[in-house]
């Protein structure tokens, strides 16, 4: 069997599935943890420097590639296995079980992963580009701060969380894509471990308990971001 045949076959586009999943369940992990920051109460210092050692480091900067490569890789497979189930199931079922067959959301990735694929872009166009390549890339060019006594300036991307949330319409957007998360990984994440070998009913179990807890704690955690900046529950001290 070649690479190609296995790549493209059912069975290697879930594994492929599976793979990319579990990295990007890591990078969800990094990236909350490092926006959690903004609760510090410093005025946006430990997020920012957080920020900078991410952008401005060769490790980081390096594993952004690679998680580039895997939404992409992701996204596609994810979209080539729902045209592939749906050309399965023209026929459909004699008796129609609802969720005693399956939960709604398992059925539902593609139209989730679409969801979620457009709050991505939103994402990226208000802090990704404009800490990247600054100028007219996102909503205005990034203000510089500095922390004495350190002499390095620092993209203020406090400062920009700060604005962007000031829109309901914005904060209700990504309010609506970390739901769209939450229930992505809900299933996502033991189906995942499950794809790459994981069957032990023991495990099973564990997994799928995880799994629910992370689909609540880190989405949340992010929706509670916007929600608190536009409620005041964070404040910024301009210098």
């Amino acid at each position: 069997m070649t690479w190609k045949y296995f790549l493209t076959s059912s069975v290697g586009k879930k594994l492929v599935m599976g793979g990319t999943g579990i990295f990007l369940i890591l990078f969800l992990v990094v990236h909350v943890g490092l926006n959690a920051c903004i609760w510090a109460n410093d005025n946006g210092a430990m997020f920012n420097k957080a920020a900078y050692f991410m952008g401005k480091t060769v490790v980081p900067r390096i594993l952004e590639i690679g998680l580039f490569v895997g939404f992409f890789i992701h996204i596609i497979q994810g979209y080539l296995l729902t045209v592939q189930n749906q050309q399965r199931r023209k026929i459909g079922y004699a008796v129609i079980y609802g969720n005693r067959g399956s939960k709604w959301y398992s059925r539902s990735m593609g139209i989730l992963g679409t969801l979620i694929l457009m709050f991505l872009v939103m994402h990226i166009y208000h802090f990704w580009t404009p800490s990247r390549f600054g100028g007219d890339w996102g909503i205005h060019e990034l203000q510089l701060v500095n922390y004495p006594p350190d002499p390095r300036q620092y993209h203020n991307l406090y400062h920009e969380m700060m604005v962007v949330f000031q829109t309901p319409l914005i904060v209700a957007l990504y309010v609506a894509g970390c739901i769209s998360l939450a229930y992505h990984l809900a299933h996502g994440f033991q189906s995942a471990f499950k794809t790459m070998g994981v069957h032990n009913n023991r495990y099973v179990a564990m997994l799928r308990t995880t799994g629910y807890i992370f689909a609540v704690v880190v989405p949340l955690a992010f929706a509670m971001m916007p929600v608190s900046i536009y409620f005041g529950w964070i404040q910024e001290v301009l210098i």
